[in-house]
């Protein structure tokens, strides 16, 4: 790996050629991945890509100006100090707010390597034209805020962020509900038998534990092969599963750590107010993110849990 001061003019003209290619390429699969719910900001993306390739163009005439048609071969990963870039624009879908900060990140060390560059060369044609990169990349942020401006007017800005939360509603927020409800209702009728029945704490919390566990890796499962989200829009399956199993393992071990005390009957009064607390929230997240009248969305949770909750205790105490 080189270091970059050992870099001769060619060789800087050459890296420059070669960053520039690379952020053309990533701003086109970053428009490719956003065209077909977010067709606004894959303009401004298109746009983006088109300016990057406007740099790369003048600085080959440039090149073969001044040293002949080979260029040679060098990237970012060849020289020190480049940042890494995680390839977010190959996951689907893609975030609005992950590549825009991506494409904030990535003007800034482009801008920065072409004012180390100018610094340290001595043909005024190449410094002027490296001066001149490096004043449209620091531009460049306000330019894609044009862009948007241009591309995203009539509502459509304000119609992508409301895609953008349907698809977050959609891959995370629906498994991730499913799961809590699940982990929540579900374990409260074994948990408490478990306690009324035998009156041990230790023994209430490792069938919690159990069913909580249990309860997350079917779900996970479950929701994992449902679908492979190709049709439906909801996203990678394995990480619904994830955070469905994730969360369906959360709502019932939330009431069976009080069952560590060795108090009884402190630990089942704990119980019962994290039980409260867990329909709580799942009442605030129907409302929040699936617009469930809060009485409408209290009354289903609260209902479907004192069922479960009462057949729990019927069976302990029988």
């Amino acid at each position: 790996m080189r270091n970059f001061n050992s870099l001769s003019e060619p060789e800087v003209l050459a890296l420059a050629i070669s960053l520039e290619e690379e952020d053309e390429r990533v701003y086109s699969d970053i428009a490719e991945g956003l065209r077909q719910n977010f067709p606004g900001s894959a303009a401004m993306f298109d746009g983006m890509r088109e300016e990057e390739s406007g740099h790369r163009r003048r600085l080959i005439e440039l090149y073969r100006q001044k040293f002949g048609d080979h260029i040679p071969l060098i990237r970012r990963q060849d020289v020190k100090g480049f940042i890494y870039r995680r390839p977010v624009w190959l996951i689907r879908p893609l975030g609005l707010e992950t590549v825009r900060n991506l494409a904030a990140t990535m003007e800034m060390e482009t801008r920065r390597f072409y004012e180390a560059a100018a610094a340290r060369t001595h043909d005024p044609n190449i410094r002027q034209l490296l001066d001149d990169l490096a004043q449209e990349e620091r531009v460049h942020q306000v330019r894609a805020e044009e862009l948007e401006e241009d591309k995203l007017e009539a509502g459509i800005k304000s119609q992508e962020d409301e895609a953008n939360r349907r698809l977050f509603v959609l891959q995370i927020v629906q498994p991730g509900l499913a799961g809590l409800m699940d982990g929540s209702v579900s374990t409260l009728a074994p948990v408490f038998a478990a306690a009324l029945a035998t009156h041990s704490s230790w023994d209430a919390f490792r069938v919690g534990l159990a069913a909580s566990l249990g309860a997350g890796i079917s779900m996970g499962f479950a929701e994992a092969l449902s679908d492979d989200g190709s049709l439906t829009g909801r996203g990678h399956p394995w990480v619904r599963g994830v955070v469905c199993g994730a969360m369906t393992a959360l709502g019932g071990v939330g009431h069976t750590l009080p069952f560590l005390l060795a108090d009884f009957r402190a630990a089942m009064t704990i119980a019962v107010l994290v039980v409260i607390a867990e329909l709580a929230a799942i009442t605030w997240i129907r409302n929040r993110y699936m617009e469930t009248p809060p009485l409408s969305a209290a009354l289903q949770v609260g209902l479907g849990g004192a069922l479960v909750f009462v057949t729990g205790v019927l069976i302990g105490s029988s």
